[in-house]
This record gives structure tokens, C-alpha cells and sequence, in this order.
């Protein structure tokens, strides 16, 4: 049985008329059928083109690299649906979205897997929604299989060159420059791509197209990562402080590879490890070549940045790095911060979510002219669903103001000044203790305790504004050759704050479905509705960082500390965009390890003096010095 297919308006203008002709007597003149074309209204690609009816294949392409090492090139598996409308001319974008986890982890909320149920080697369920809302409004969909995962052959590097190029393969076959089979070993071109492509995912997904981004590979238009980590040194170690356990690349590359794969792989992860530097969590080669922000000046591509500012997966400091570097090289970018986790905006934010990607994509790929890039370039999320847009970030305004740290008197918190102390000699020491609590450390914060130094402001008496990354400039010496260093921002004042440190990260998933797009028979666009989940407490955890003091002078460089020496120590904070309400109290925390920070903790157990008239944290306050002084700090 023929299947049958939505037209576009044009084609079925042209039936109409063919019709009404005919049915009047007339000759119908021999001509070309009308071409097919997308149809906009109200700046938006319109669902004109059939889901059930589309175009489904599988295609393998043949890659230039080797990375299980087998003398064979890899081949990079692609699952492709497309309008059936190309086949009679219609050229189409590409929304790409390349992952490892399609066949291990799975996708979105409910961790949605590819899944092959009739046998015949195509998929019938596609994870996520953009298969059934993008490919009615004239759009292709790939699915891709990063190297060593699912379909493609080859073994994971955990964000090594392979990894990075998979992407890249891809997009130079569906530009001509590379080589494709089917299942049955026949060449496959493309005939019906408009050459632009856009890549989107979150997590690895996101990182992956970052890395694709800044290879330059032509054809790739636009770029939407999702909390990807930009640099996986700061993925996997902070300032020389390791933050996950060991080996884990290859730990990472043993998750997402097919099982039975898994032997035939372990040579690469084993290489994986012997590279990795756990033992100093220094910067090496093995970490620059999973390093993204540092290319970022050979991207071709518009880049829009998602990033949950309360992500612990993926902290922010991922999206501040990267999207510093694009402002450095004019780069076209659009941001939004949220306060949720590690979380979609597909499940924060949907409706707007589904709207702005839409317009982006419209736009970037299609030249839509619906004015997307005329609106703020960012927007933040200031509250549970409460939305403020900016035109850049750090919020304009926002200036790094020295908060100078004083002693406090007896048994008390330390404080700030607007100014530094003077030249006096005033020190405070604490011992670190390596498995002090995260809740110690930040608990009763007016009381001195051994293992940690607390500096409390006065109540605020107006609103402060903090836009940027904190810095905290110390001076101090310890009576061992190594130490850790911590530091942490804390608002204390009850308030009502998204849940992100809860279970689901900010949200609550319902039972209830909205549906985004065409469903087909096997696959439906329907989701799991989901709420913000609040939480009502006396202190948020604001920001925080770690430093090693090895690594005080070089990430590459490890250099002992002498004994009782005064060093200066700087180290930043996690970026942050965060509102004091007036009537609370800033404080900041001064620890030396923090084992909820980082998988390691420092052993040295020493102690460590400050000296306070040279000792500070940078806070990057909307208004600068006038704002602090204002609010009575």
C-alpha cells in the first residue's frame, strides 16, 4: 500500500489546480512537479511533513582513525530519519545529537534507548523529542553512536581524539568529504542535505559537541551543549585536587561500552589509565587533549549554553570558561543558567524550552529571520521558575570588590572590611582535619572551631548582588610540605530556594504526559510532566573551591611547600549568579581539605596560619565597591 504524506502548502496548491483544470476539460501541461519546501509562520518552521512516513536508515561511516588499535579504521554508526519529502528534492538541516550512552545509560528523564523492535535493523524508538517535533517541520534527526558504543565499532577514550572526531566524521559524510555503508555493504551518499548541521546533548553529549565545534570541521552550523563538561580536567580534578575516584576515564569508557565489547577493550582503557596522573592530578598532555576551551578561536559555529549553576556533576565552571573564551573570540552565543542540577531544560523549563531551541535552530540552520539574536543573550533563572534576562554574564556591572578578612575577637567569627587591615601581624591558624563534614564546616558559624576559619558579615541591610567567579586571595603558611586547600560561600537567612542538592536536583517528576511533536507506533512524544522541587532552609551553600597547594604556581608543576613559609595562595570559587537578601549574613568558610569537594582528601592533617591583614576573597558584586558599602558590608 502506498503510504501517504503531508504536502507542503505550495504542493498542495499545485494539486489543487491540477485538479480544477482537468476537471474542466483542459490538457494539463507537462511540467516539473512543485518542489517541496518548509512552510513558516509567526517565524517558526511549521509540522507539515509526516513522522509515520519518514525516511529511516542506518548508515556506518568509515572514519580515519583506529582507536581499539585492530588495523581496521573504526566506522561511526549513524541512524538517520529524515522528511519523505527529500526524495522528491526537499533539502533539509540536521539536528545531530551524538552520545555514548544510547545502548548503556540512556537519554533524557526516563533514560529512553534506542531500540530496534521488528529486527530489520532500523530504529523504532528514538530517545528524546527531537525526531517527532523537528522532522514534521522539515528537519533530518541523527542519532549517533559515539566511537566504541552501541553500533559503532572502535573503543571509548573518554573524551580522547577519537571520541572528539566522531562527530566530525559524520558531518564531513553528510557533506560530501567522507565514506558511508549500509548494513549490506553498499555505498550511501547524501542528496538531500542543506549542509548545515546542529548539534545538541547534554553531559557527554554536550561535550562531544563542543569538541566537534572546535575542530572547524565546515558544515556544522550551531552548537546547543547541555551542562557538557568543556575541559575534562575540570571535570575529573580541581586546581591539582583529583574530585573523582580512580581511573576514571577508564572506569567512564567501561560504563558506556557495549558489554560484550568490554574484554576487547580493556588494552585501551589500561592505556587510559597509566595516562591519567592520578597520583599528582597534575595538567598533562592526556588532559589538554580533553581540553576545549583552549580551541575554542577555531569554532565556525553559534554556540547557546545551558548550565544549571547548582550542577555538581558538571560544575559551572564548565560553561564560564567556555563561554569567556567565545566572548574572546565573537563568538555568536546565547546563555541560560538555571538553578536546578544536572538537569535538562526540557524538564525545567519545557515550553519555553521547546519554543527558544525551535527559533535557535529555525534561525541557524534554516535562516529564519524570527529575531532571536536581537534578544537578550541571556537569560537567568533567579528563583524556583522566576526568569530575568541580561545581555551578557557576568550580569553588566558586576566588578571583582575586595572583602578583606579580620580576626574575630575570642571565640568568635572573623569579619570583613572594605579595606585591608594595615600592615599589622594578625594571624588566625586551624588545624585541617581530613574528614571533617561539609556540615561542620559551614555549622554555627559565629563559634571559632579547630578545623576551620569563619568570617560572618553583618546583616545586610539592602539586597547584594553577586554576577562572576569569587576569587580568594590568601596568605598563609603550614607546618607540612603539602596541604589542601578549601574555601566556601555561604548564605546564612532562611529562605525558600530550589531543592538541587534533593533528589532529582530541583525537580519532581509527575505521572502526568505532555506530548511534543508526531507520535508514531512505536514511538510517542509524549514525557513526563515535572515540578520544581523548593526547600525552605536557614543557609545555602552559595559557591565553593579547592586548591592544592603543590599547585600554587602551576597546574603542570607540583612544588613542596617549606615548612612555616608564607606563600600566596589564589584560587577561584565556582562561578555564580546569586542575590543576598537583605537581613541575611555572608560568610565564608576557610577549610583546609573538603572530602565532599574532592575524592581525595589531603593527609597531612597540618596546620595552617593565616596572615589577615593580606588575606581577601574577590566577590564580583553587581555595582561594585558602591553596592557593598551600600548594603552594609
Amino acid at each position: 500500500m502506498r503510504q501517504l504524506r503531508r504536502t507542503s502548502r505550495l504542493a498542495l496548491i499545485g494539486s489543487i489546480t491540477t485538479a480544477l483544470a482537468l476537471s474542466a476539460g483542459a490538457q494539463p501541461a507537462l511540467a516539473e512537479p512543485a518542489r517541496p519546501t518548509v512552510v513558516v509562520a509567526d517565524g517558526r518552521t511549521q509540522p507539515v511533513f509526516g513522522y509515520t512516513d519518514a525516511i529511516r536508515e542506518r548508515v556506518w561511516v568509515r572514519a580515519d582513525f583506529d582507536s581499539d588499535g585492530n588495523g581496521a579504521a573504526d566506522e561511526i554508526a549513524l541512524d538517520v530519519i529524515r522528511p519523505r519529502a527529500t526524495e522528491q528534492g526537499l533539502k533539509v538541516p540536521v539536528v545531530m545529537d551524538a552520545s555514548p550512552y544510547y545502548s548503556t545509560l540512556g537519554r533524557g528523564n526516563e533514560s529512553e534507548l534506542k531500540a530496534d523492535q521488528d529486527g530489520d535493523g532500523l530504529l523504532d524508538r528514538w530517545p528524546l523529542f527531537y525526531d517527532n517535533y523537528f522532522v514534521p517541520r522539515g528537519y533530518a534527526v541523527v542519532l549517533l553512536d559515539m566511537v566504541g558504543t552501541n553500533n559503532s565499532t572502535g573503543c571509548p577514550t573518554t573524551n580522547g581524539t577519537p571520541d572528539n572526531l566522531s562527530a566530525k566524521t559524520a558531518i564531513d559524510w553528510l557533506n560530501g568529504r567522507a565514506r558511508a555503508r549500509d548494513a549490506a555493504g553498499d555505498a550511501v551518499t547524501v542528496d538531500w542535505h542543506n549542509g548545515r548541521t546542529g548539534m545538541i546533548g547534554k553531559s557527554y553529549d554536550g561535550s562531544l559537541a563542543m569538541a566537534t565545534a572546535v575542530t572547524g570541521v565546515a558544515g556544522l552550523t550551531t552548537i546547543v551543549p547541555i551542562a557538557g563538561p568543556a575541559n575534562y580536567y575540570d571535570y575529573t580534578r580541581s586546581n591539582g585536587v583529583r574530585t573523582r575516584g580512580p581511573d576514571y576515564p577508564a572506569s567512564l569508557a567501561n560504563t558506556v561500552t557495549n558489554p560484550e565489547r568490554r574484554s576487547h577493550c580493556a588494552p585501551v582503557r589500561a592505556a587510559l589509565s597509566a595516562a591519567d596522573g592520578d597520583d599528582t592530578a597534575d595538567y598533562s598532555p592526556f588532559w589538554d587533549e580533553r581540553n576545549y576551551v583552549k580551541d575554542v578561536g577555531r569554532i565556525r559555529a553559534s554556540v547557546f549554553l545551558v548550565h544549571g549553576i547548582n550542577d555538581d556533576n558538571v560544575r559551572p565552571d564548565h560553561f564560564s570558561k567556555f563561554w569567556a573564551a567565545l566572548a574572546e573570540h565573537q563568538v555568536p552565543r546565547k546563555l541560560w543558567i538555571s538553578q536546578e542540577g544536572h538537569v535538562d531544560p526540557f524538564d525545567f523549563r519545557r515550553a519555553v524550552w521547546v519554543d527558544t531551541l525551535h527559533r535557535w535552530f529555525d534561525h541557524w540552520l534554516l535562516d529564519v529571520h524570527n529575531g532571536i539574536t536581537d534578544e537578550p543573550a541571556v537569560d537567568v533563572e533567579r528563583a524556583a521558575d522566576v526568569w530575568q534576562t541580561y545581555p551578557d554574564w557576568p550580569v553588566p556591572g558586576s566588578a571583582a570588590t575586595s572583602l578583606w578578612l579580620r580576626p574575630g575577637a575570642g571565640n568568635g567569627a572573623g569579619g570583613f572590611a572594605l579595606t585591608p587591615a594595615g600592615q599589622g601581624r594578625a594571624t588566625q591558624a586551624f588545624q585541617d582535619n581530613p574528614s571533617q563534614t561539609e556540615a561542620t564546616m559551614i555549622g554555627n558559624p559565629a563559634v571559632r572551631q579547630p578545623n576551620r576559619l569563619a568570617f560572618l558579615s553583618n546583616p545586610l541591610t539592602q539586597p547584594l548582588h553577586v554576577s562572576g567567579t569569587p576569587v580568594v586571595r590568601l596568605t598563609a603558611s603550614a607546618d607540612q610540605t603539602d596541604t589542601n586547600f578549601g574555601a566556601i560561600l555561604v548564605d546564612y537567612g532562611s529562605a525558600t530556594r530550589v531543592a538541587h542538592r534533593q533528589a532529582g536536583e530541583g525537580i519532581r517528576t509527575l505521572t502526568t504526559e505532555d506530548c511534543w511533536g508526531e507520535s508514531g507506533p512505536a514511538d510517542d512524544a509524549c514525557y513526563r510532566q515535572t515540578a520544581k522541587q523548593v526547600v525552605t532552609a536557614d543557609q545555602e551553600i552559595v559557591t565553593k573551591g579547592v586548591l592544592d597547594a603543590l599547585n600554587r604556581d602551576s597546574l603542570t608543576t607540583a612544588t613542596p611547600l617549606v615548612r612555616g613559609r608564607s606563600y600566596d595562595f589564589t584560587y577561584p570559587l565556582l562561578p555564580e549568579d546569586y542575590v543576598f537578601p537583605a537581613g541575611h549574613r555572608i560568610g565564608v568558610i576557610i577549610v583546609g581539605s573538603y572530602p565532599q569537594y574532592s575524592s581525595l582528601a589531603d593527609q597531612t592533617r597540618a596546620t595552617i596560619t593565616l596572615s589577615m591583614p593580606a588575606s581577601r576573597i574577590d566577590l564580583p558584586i553587581v555595582g561594585g565597591r558602591a553596592a557593598a558599602a551600600a548594603a552594609g558590608l
